[in-house]
């Protein structure tokens, strides 16, 4: 089970990279992307034939991010997650969160082996604040069933 504080000290970072917007925006990167947006956060996304995803400059890969970031939100599918966790940590990234579905064990096996704070199996909207109504509802239902992180 990941931690409270990998949640805590994920969700309070401001300038985050994402990998899993398409540009078709019917994913639920993308609706991450919008929300997390919404929300303050700076976010650059990863699209490796996108020039712009929802009007930003979309970025190829990760290392060739303008400027270093505090962490990354990962979006895609376990096998890709794979990939995204060593580009991660060769461009010096230090916190990831593997949305629900993006995880993997091999995924979490290479970050904790290469001191990458990692969240995984849990969905970022519930976490970063303003929570919506939605998974305010959600939080409070895994609360009462004693699911969420410690």
């Amino acid at each position: 089970m990941v931690s409270r504080s990998a949640v805590s000290d994920f969700v309070v970072q401001r300038k985050l990279a994402v990998v899993g917007v398409s540009r078709g925006g019917r994913k639920f990167g993308n609706a991450a992307y919008r929300e997390l947006k919404a929300k303050g956060y700076q976010l650059f996304p990863i699209h490796p034939d996108a020039e712009t995803i929802q009007g930003d400059k979309c970025y190829r890969t990760l290392s060739t991010l303008p400027e270093p970031v505090d962490g990354l939100l990962i979006v895609v599918p376990p096998a890709q997650t794979e990939k995204v966790v060593e580009e991660a940590a060769a461009a010096g990234i230090e916190r990831v969160w593997m949305q629900q579905g993006a995880e993997s064990p091999a995924a979490i096996r290479f970050c904790e082996e290469h001191g990458i704070s990692a969240v995984h199996g849990e969905c970022i909207l519930m976490y970063a604040e303003p929570v919506g109504w939605f998974h305010r509802v959600h939080r409070w239902w895994r609360g009462l069933r004693g699911t969420l992180p410690r």
